[in-house]
């Protein structure tokens, strides 16, 4: 992979703080969420945001930049 610019760099922590939030409120809201199906719905939603952050932190540790 190629050397991010800073731009990218900046980019890549704005995305990584918008999916730690993300998986914030998905974590909060399963514990308030009554039916089951949503609960689901929100447990998958933070499977996939832990992988996602997880892949950018790789990332931005892969380009020399601490978390």
């Amino acid at each position: 992979m190629e050397k991010l610019g800073l731009h990218e760099t900046l980019e890549m922590h704005e995305i990584l703080n918008f999916k730690s939030l993300c998986l914030s409120k998905a974590s909060i809201m399963n514990g308030l969420v009554q039916d089951q199906e949503l609960k689901n719905i929100l447990l998958q939603d933070m499977s996939s945001g832990r992988e996602q952050i997880q892949r950018l932190q790789e990332i931005l540790v892969n380009q020399g930049v601490k978390k």
